[in-house]
């Protein structure tokens, strides 16, 4: 009885295991194909146009800059609203498509 039990344990533990190994390594491959078309559009984007390609990363840069800002700082009466929203969204979605985890 005990040894059927330690089997089972150790077959779900296996089980658990592969699963999550794969699970990684299919995030790692969506990141790495993320990473790769990010490279493509400012490629694409700097042969087009070098200063409209600054121009955007700065703002971007900003936006990413001013959701952190609104995210992190000492909460408002109720919820935020319109730009505040999405940039708090962008700021939250940014470290999720990169693959950052918290453990």
């Amino acid at each position: 009885m005990r040894v059927r039990r330690a089997v089972k344990a150790v077959g779900d533990f296996v089980i658990e295991t592969t699963g999550e190994f794969v699970g990684e390594a299919i995030l790692s491959l969506l990141a790495c194909a993320l990473l790769g078309c990010l490279a493509l559009a400012a490629y694409l984007s700097w042969s087009f146009s070098p200063r409209l390609t600054v121009a955007g990363a700065g703002l971007l840069g900003l936006f990413l800059a001013y959701g952190a800002w609104r995210t992190f700082r000492d909460p408002a009466k109720g919820r935020p609203r319109g730009l505040a929203a999405v940039a708090g969204g962008g700021v939250g979605l940014g470290p999720a498509a990169a693959g950052v985890r918290r453990e």
